[in-house]
């Protein structure tokens, strides 16, 4: 059969002849240099040229200032590279191109600036030696000094790589859990970069190893002392070629088995490990996420909150969100909105994490303001749960407990009941890659509720959810919201939530506050058009007239009440107040306006219909199936619409 469109299978599209030959210039241009190296060797002679008493010294001082080169690097580099990932700051670009410059700047320049800096007459040299009796040209220590100058921008900048692709999210989830700064370091954000920091690390191994020209500049050629394997090559092309092309041949083995480790993924970002590591067992995982005794201090004692105790909030919001939020104890509290209204902002202005708004917060008795976010107590759970992708799920949920001080066997015990209680018990040991969402979203909420916070913010925490297990989660989540000491926030679009689990509904609005009522209120009488459409009723924004409102959309209503006229108010119609027809209806409707079927949903055991129409806005009406069968209803065909005056209601906004 013959094919009449695109490629055989398995044959790959052929690059232009104008870019291949250029590019196989290229690869042949770097390929030669190799290729003459080995070409080259004695290889009868290799043997014997790298066991001669000078190229094992040699060596054995390369390896000793490279991997105090790589420590250096570490010990410095790595805060670097946090700095210039996570911190702003004036004057970072130029930081930045100062990591960059010993990448780019002459080996034999960064050798001359090196012994300008920290030479018996430079500008910190005499001090080193007067003070700590540190004289580092002329010394090892000076070839580790130059090698750690040119080595560390690599650990840097793959690092800063890394930092940069992981979501601040991860660090801010574990701050609210009651983790110190330097614990999320330690336990989440390192863990995290793992594979940006072997890759540095790698590469800044094999650089420091190499380095020539800053080495033989700033700390000289001494044999024993300085001398290390890429002089010792320099030194052997003078005297023995042949024997040089052995060493040299040892020291490309070792760069090129370091770049094939890494397979190109010398960035080494969050995402860059391609199989999964084995789960860390229990024990082990609670312990990790302990045992990191630069993160214990005073801010780590706080009391963790017992059984009975209650605490009230104020709240004080100014910026993009402004609003004053007071709450008795026990209170549960949906925030509902459009999106860009503030509710994510209001939250992270609650945890002290968004410049964009500050909370004047207190809970109960104590004014946190102040605190960071890890001493405030307020746990959250961000939209996509934030899991540490390295922890178990009981590892996970045990985090905040064991952050607070609480001992590792109370957190396991106290972990895996939420675990439980939430259905995902038998999932305690599975890391959260093994997890599907609903399931993750879970353990994220089991974790927030385990660390007995008194502020719980939950960010659309069951959206993740099927219909039967969000009804199963609601329900636990409901009983411990009633024995809740402390308030929660529920960012919600669905109105089950905010009916089921909110004592209260607040309405935000371009990050104002719009209604702040009980969930009967807000159904009865929604101040918003979105909040009415997210109840599932009609709205239509107007002003007031003598007989009903003028439509912001076009038209108008007749009501049977309405506010004086003038008044800016929104009309809400229920949509099985709505009446459809194939013909003009006669009799009692004072609203009746043709349109066209757009849409229609199953909604439950009935139909939702979508009229849209010149004379007035876009119109949902809910229907029988039996109805719309008998009335022959499809997209784009023509109806008309009805709705009695009595049937709408009426709210001023």
């Amino acid at each position: 059969m013959k094919r009449l469109h695109g490629r055989p299978p398995g044959r790959a599209a052929r690059a232009p002849l104008l870019l291949a030959v250029p590019a196989l210039l290229a690869v042949a241009f770097l390929l030669l240099p190799l290729v003459g190296v080995l070409a080259r060797t004695e290889w009868g002679a290799f043997g014997a040229h790298l066991t001669s008493p000078a190229t094992v010294e040699a060596l054995t001082l390369s390896l000793v200032v490279s991997f105090w080169a790589l420590g250096l690097s570490l010990l410095l580099g790595v805060p670097l590279a946090w700095l210039l990932a996570r911190v702003p700051f004036r004057g970072k670009a130029i930081v930045r191109s100062l990591v960059l410059l010993p990448m780019v700047l002459p080996p034999t320049v960064g050798g001359v600036a090196l012994l300008l800096a920290f030479g018996r007459r430079g500008l910190v040299g005499p001090w080193l030696e007067s003070t700590f009796g540190v004289t580092l040209p002329f010394h090892t220590s000076g070839a580790v000094v130059a090698a750690t100058f040119v080595a560390m921008p690599f650990l840097v900048i793959s690092l800063e790589g890394a930092l940069a692709g992981l979501r601040p999210r991860y660090e801010e989830t574990a701050a609210s859990l009651g983790a110190s700064p330097v614990r999320v370091f330690f336990t989440v954000t390192l863990p995290m970069v793992a594979p940006g920091l072997l890759a540095g690390a790698a590469l800044t191994w094999a650089r420091a190893l190499g380095e020539f020209g800053a080495t033989i500049t700033f700390a000289g050629n001494l044999p024993g002392t300085t001398q290390t394997l890429p002089l010792q090559v320099y030194l052997l092309l003078q005297e023995e070629p042949e024997a040089a092309t052995s060493v040299s041949l040892l020291l490309l083995a070792i760069a090129m088995a370091v770049l094939l480790a890494l397979r190109g993924n010398w960035t080494g970002g969050p995402s860059a490990r391609r199989t999964p590591t084995p789960v860390v067992p229990v024990d082990e995982a609670i312990g990790q996420a302990a045992a990191v005794p630069a993160a214990q201090g005073p801010e780590t004692q706080d009391r963790v909150p017992g059984p009975g105790d209650r605490w009230a909030l104020h709240a004080q919001v100014d910026g993009f969100t402004e609003l004053v939020l007071d709450a008795e104890p026990g209170t549960t509290i949906a925030v509902v909105g459009p999106n860009g209204a503030g509710k994510t902002t209001l939250l992270r202005a609650l945890l002290g994490l968004t410049p964009r708004a500050h909370a004047v917060l207190r809970l109960g008795d104590t004014d946190v303001t102040g605190l960071p976010p890890h001493r405030r107590q307020v746990a959250w759970v961000p939209q996509d749960g934030a899991l540490f992708p390295r922890l178990s799920a009981l590892a996970n949920t045990a985090y905040g407990l064991r952050a607070r001080g609480v001992p590792r066997a109370e957190a396991r015990r106290e972990a895996q009941r939420w675990l439980d209680r939430l259905g995902v018990g038998h999932l305690a040991h599975r890391r959260p890659a093994e997890l599907s969402g609903g399931q993750a979203q879970r353990v994220a909420l089991a974790r927030a509720l385990a660390a007995r916070p008194r502020l719980l913010l939950l960010d659309e925490p069951l959206a993740a959810l099927d219909q039967t297990t969000r009804a199963h989660v609601r329900h636990t989540l409901r009983s411990h919201l009633a024995g809740f000491g402390g308030v929660c926030l529920i960012v919600t679009h669905d109105p089950v939530e905010a009916v089921s689990l909110a004592d209260r509904v607040l309405v935000l609005q371009d990050g104002r506050p719009l209604q702040d009522a009980s969930p009967a209120e807000v159904s009865r009488h929604p101040r918003s058009p979105w909040v009415a459409r997210m109840l599932g009723r009609n709205a239509w924004p107007g002003t007031a007239t003598a007989t009903g409102l003028d439509l912001e959309g076009g038209g108008t209503l007749v009501t049977a009440e309405q506010p004086p006229p003038g008044t800016p108010a929104l009309a809400i119609i229920a949509p099985e107040a709505v009446a459809v027809h194939r013909e003009r209806p006669g009799g009692s409707p004072r609203n009746v306006w043709p349109g066209t079927v757009r849409e229609i949903t199953a909604s439950g055991s009935r139909l939702r219909v979508l009229v849209t129409s010149d004379r007035a806005p876009a119109l949902v009406a809910e229907i029988t199936p039996q109805a719309a069968a008998e009335l022959g209803l499809a997209d784009g065909v023509p109806v008309w619409t009805g709705v009695k005056a009595t049937e709408v209601t009426v709210v001023p906004l």
